[in-house]
């Protein structure tokens, strides 16, 4: 408890001084009279309950944008909501019912939130002998705290609505808004649970049958002092039953404890357990069976991704040198080892980047640098001065990138190639990595290395294989020719990122990146001229513009967030929860898609399938509501919910069936006919 006081305060004293006086002036804003953060309706089952029955009510919430409220149990910072009822003489109501909370990890705090619309159930039973016709008013005052990420308000409102003494009967929208409801609140578990606490661990064992789909799972405590809850957790299967193993609290529990197992698809199971023995190596297994498929599945999603257009030209060069270059077998498996540690080392570092920036409660996935501008500039300028390379402008003297050989060479070569491919998810690639993230670390790391080997195999075999080198085509004047095609989709590579900078910068930052690309080009020319007339130190004009475009990229800063275009297919609307639950509510088939804009497979995607006259067609004639959510930016919102989906990144295709309440997720790689034939 100590602990937990301490943290609380924490959280204050950074809401209060460490964001100095914006957040002062926002809080006073966030306070003016009136203005509510949360919008809350009471809602009552029916209309015309009978006498005497108990019936559901619920208190619908909509948080504002940007804005949360909290569980039952908050987390480490945080209040549980009040309720206090105004009812008619004689009935009486019962405890309020939260459903599965998100959880969101500010500064080292673990929060258990709302950021989307979700509805408290409460039981109210009503006083018998009632005449039919009788009204009866139902209140509350309901008080509460709603936060953003920087400051919270503490806010009261009062709701009511009043029912009339009937029949029963309830109107069918409003039956199925409430079964709707009441699916979103964890039923009970019916089995007793198992936790044992040992060498600073705890083990929750939950009985779960094996062919039950779970998800990204995740244990929520009904009240604080049982775990520690900003740990990560390790959920395994384990034939019937699910492990969670983590950190415990401070004082460690000794008797009953209680909480939810929270799913991926938003269901949760409301559970008591009782200390147990639970042995430690009952839950190894599934990992490393988890990590191992996950490995087998980056592997081959990194082997696809050699041929994207980004990637297959250095590939092709790197590959084709080694056959030129005539060198002894032990060179060319060094010039392999060398490419396949550049390319594993940078999908490490990488993985390793994303994991400590999910630790740190950021909700980033995979190609998460690209997010960012600067970064974009940065691999603009590289794939830039590859292209003017690849098309002969000049001869990149250290380091040897593709045309040339040495072991240093195929290093950063290799590095550049798997720093180049993160823009793309393909088949395998997307579920392998969204079960990295939920794997411990060691095991996720490893998954990210099979991605790495997955880019660097078609080299790393043909450095090992002397029969594959031998297939490769004679050196002759024709590589050169190659070399200016491949110029071409590096070119293309160039200026999609050109587009992609300009969609997050606007045009001055595009034009701000164009322009550090020209200074580079003209510094690498200038180097390309000496070259040629021998000069000593030819490539300081290249050094000297690379440093000076580079420092003008850094300078490029994200444009604000205006609303994404989503006219290519007709009717189509931005993403949120709040609208996919409303066209759920109206009983639509919804397709729901994730992009973009710096994600080559996404955008292939929707030039190929998605934003295609049949698509459309198909989908008006079944009046198919389709949802598109922008990740250009990162926006940590999108991000949780594509999380919950066991995806890192995207592209993200989710089909909602009419009247069904989860997905079906579809493949990384769309068709036409995939897409005409969901609603037939």
């Amino acid at each position: 408890m100590v602990r937990q006081a301490v943290r609380a305060a924490l959280f204050i004293l950074m809401t209060v001084v460490a964001l100095g006086l914006p957040a002062a002036w926002a809080q006073a804003q966030a306070q003016i009279p009136g203005v509510k953060h949360i919008r809350l309706t009471l809602v009552a089952e029916s209309d015309r309950p009978r006498s005497g029955t108990t019936m559901r009510v619920a208190f619908e919430a909509v948080p504002e944008a940007g804005w949360h409220g909290y569980w039952k149990n908050p987390g480490d910072a945080g209040v549980e909501t009040q309720v206090a009822w105004t009812l008619p003489a004689g009935a009486s109501a019962g405890a309020l019912r939260y459903p599965v909370p998100g959880r969101l990890l500010i500064a080292g705090l673990m929060n258990y939130v709302y950021e989307r619309p979700f509805a408290l159930l409460a039981d109210v039973t009503l006083p018998a002998g009632l005449a039919v016709g009788t009204r009866l008013p139902i209140a509350a005052k309901l008080t509460y705290l709603v936060c953003t990420e920087q400051i919270c308000v503490p806010e009261q409102q009062d709701v009511a609505t009043s029912v009339t003494i009937g029949d029963g009967t309830i109107a069918p929208e409003r039956r199925a808004a409430f079964d709707a409801h009441a699916r979103a609140i964890p039923r009970p578990l019916g089995s007793p649970a198992t936790y044992q606490v040992e060498q600073g661990r705890l083990r929750l064992s939950v009985p779960y049958p094996a062919d039950a789909s779970l998800g990204q799972a995740w244990f929520y405590p009904a009240a604080g002092g049982v775990i520690d809850m900003a740990a990560p957790q390790q959920v395994t299967r384990d034939g019937d039953r699910v492990v969670i193993e983590t950190k415990p609290a401070a004082t460690v529990p000794t008797g009953r404890i209680e909480g939810v197992l929270g799913t991926a698809d938003g269901q949760g199971f409301a559970l008591s357990a009782t200390p147990g023995t639970v042995a430690a190596g009952e839950a190894g297994g599934g990992v490393w069976a988890a990590a191992l498929i996950a490995f087998g599945g980056a592997l081959l999603g990194g082997l696809l991704l050699n041929v994207m257009p980004c990637v297959f030209p250095i590939l092709s060069l790197k590959a084709l040198s080694l056959a030129k270059s005539g060198e002894s077998e032990t060179h060319a498996r060094a010039e392999a080892l060398a490419y396949t540690a550049g390319v594993v080392l940078v999908c490490l570092a990488l993985g390793g980047i994303l994991l400590a920036l999910r630790a740190g409660g950021a909700s980033a996935g995979w190609a998460f640098q690209l997010q960012d501008p600067r970064v974009v500039g940065v691999l603009l300028i590289l794939v830039a001065a590859i292209a003017l390379n690849l098309a002969g402008l000049f001869e990149l003297p250290t380091p040897r990138f593709a045309s040339t050989s040495g072991v240093g060479g195929a290093f950063m070569t290799g590095a550049l190639a798997a720093f180049v491919a993160t823009p793309c998810t393909g088949p395998f690639m997307g579920a392998a990595l969204g079960a990295a993230l939920v794997l411990p670390a060691v095991a996720a790391m490893a998954v990210f290395a099979g991605l790495g080997l997955g880019i660097a195999l078609p080299f790393l075999l043909i450095g090992f294989v002397p029969a594959l080198r031998r297939r490769l085509p004679r050196p002759g004047a024709w590589m050169q020719r190659l070399r200016h095609i491949l110029s071409v989709p590096m070119f293309l590579t160039a200026l999609a990122l050109a587009w992609v900078l300009g969609r997050q910068a606007g045009v001055d930052g595009m034009t701000l990146g164009l322009a550090a690309v020209l200074l580079a080009s003209l510094g690498l020319w200038w180097t390309g001229r000496r070259q040629h007339a021998g000069r000593e130190r030819a490539g300081w004009p290249a050094g000297v513009a690379l440093s000076l475009a580079l420092a003008g990229v850094l300078l490029v800063r994200a444009a604000p967030t205006v609303a994404s275009s989503v006219a290519a297919l007709p009717g189509a609307q931005p993403f949120s929860e709040a609208r996919l639950a409303a066209l759920q509510a109206e009983g639509r088939p919804v397709f729901a898609y994730f992009t973009a804009d710096w994600c080559l497979t996404c955008k292939v995607n929707e030039k190929a399938a998605i934003e295609t006259q049949a698509v459309a067609d198909a989908f008006a004639k079944h009046k198919v509501a389709v949802l598109v959510g922008d990740w250009t930016d990162g926006d940590p919102t999108l991000g949780r919910f594509i999380e919950r989906h066991n995806r890192a990144g995207v592209p993200l295709y989710l089909w909602y069936a009419k009247g069904a309440q989860s997905p079906r997720v579809l493949p990384q790689i769309l068709t036409k006919a995939t897409l005409t034939g969901l609603s037939s």
